[in-house]
């Protein structure tokens, strides 16, 4: 079994700009942990049945939409459903300052907005998503 951080990184809603998903992702597979990049228009379901199946360790969401309350909201409450909220849900995009703290208080453990490095990603995900046990 795999010791490396699994990170399942989503592009949820009709939003078609990846680039900056993409740049995440390779900078974490960079880092030495293993990525699965779901690709555009994912649904919250969809991207919650890939963080199980994948037994990922955190899911990060890319959401430049404006739809991000509902979006954060409706994955965080499938993997409640699924019993599955051991997995860190991260994420970033164009969120406005007003609107971090319900998404912490919902249980969205970190955004990164824009202006954010790669190199401050990859060390909040290494520093705050357990390592699995070899």
């Amino acid at each position: 079994m795999s010791s490396r951080v699994r990170v399942v990184v989503a592009k949820p809603g009709l939003d078609g700009h990846d680039r900056g998903a993409k740049v995440v992702a390779r900078a974490l597979r960079d880092a030495g942990m293993e990525v699965i990049y779901t690709g555009l228009h994912q649904t919250p379901e969809q991207i919650v049945e890939t963080a199980i199946q994948e037994d990922a360790d955190a899911v990060g969401l890319s959401v430049l939409s404006g739809a991000h309350m509902t979006l954060f909201r409706r994955v965080l409450e499938l993997l409640d459903e699924r019993d599955a909220r051991d997995i860190v849900v991260f994420g970033g995009g164009i969120i406005p300052e007003a609107d971090l703290p319900e998404l912490e208080r919902l249980g969205v453990a970190k955004i990164f907005t824009p202006g954010a490095t790669t190199t401050s990603i990859v060390e909040w995900v290494r520093d705050n998503v357990a390592q699995p046990v070899a």
